[in-house]
Order: structure tokens, then sequence, then C-alpha cells
């Protein structure tokens, strides 16, 4: 019929955070322990993309950030998710997990995060933790 169909995407962002050449990383609450990474979150409806990140890094990790610069994208499928990168600087508060969705937070050194368990390579939250590393 020659009708074109394109599927429902979810956009969602995903923002590594850096703090004295330190790197915020995150335990969400269903993950194994040990497993860590990068604070995201669904955009809302009518939110701007910064808007959707000040406001997904303040409720799961009580903080604020600036200098907010787009990384890349990645397509999602589960659940259909367009995935939106950011890189942000801390700017203000004190890391306050919200208990819900993260169990513990913190900003951890380029020797720490090597050792830990994160995203695999296929993720753009594991090319976001690789940039911070490679820029270490």
């Amino acid at each position: 019929c020659g009708a074109v169909c394109y599927a429902p995407i979810s956009p969602a962002v995903i923002t590594a955070v850096e703090r004295d050449g330190k790197l915020l990383l995150a335990h969400n609450v269903a993950w194994p322990e040990g497993r860590y990474s990068i604070i995201a979150g669904f955009v809302e409806p009518g939110e701007r993309l910064e808007e959707a990140v000040r406001r997904e890094i303040r409720e799961e990790v009580n903080i604020s950030v600036k200098g907010l610069k787009y990384f890349g994208s990645q397509t999602w499928p589960f659940p259909n998710s367009l995935m939106l990168g950011f890189t942000a600087e801390y700017e203000s508060g004190e890391i306050q997990p919200d208990g819900t969705e993260i169990s513990h937070a913190g900003f951890f050194s380029t020797d720490e995060v090597r050792a830990m368990g994160i995203p695999d390579k296929a993720s753009i939250a594991r090319k976001l933790i690789d940039s911070f590393l490679d820029s270490h």
C-alpha cells in the first residue's frame, strides 16, 4: 500500500556528571550488587531535554548540574527508547539517593570506575563512561 510506519519512540536522557576529575555513578535497586552506571530517565511530555537531565539527576541523587553538552544518541529497543546522551558538570548539592530507583551513588576516580561493574560496550552509557576514562 506504500504506507510508511514509524515505531513509537520514548525519548530518554542519560548523563555523565563530572566533579573534580571524578564521575558520578549510581547503583539501581533492580541491578545485581556491584553494578553501576550513570543517571538516566525518560523525558516527560512537553519537557525540554535539558530540563529532563536536570530533573532526573535532582530526583535520583539530589544534586544540581551545569554545563550540559550533547554527547550522542542510541536507539534502544527496551522499551522503544531513543537515548540522548549528555555530559555535565556538578554544580551543587549533596548526593542523596532517592531510595526508590537508586540505592547508592557517588563520585568515583578513574581507577575506581575501571574496577567496577559497568555497562556493556554496546551501550551509550558505556560510551559516556569510556569517554570520561579516556579524557583522564
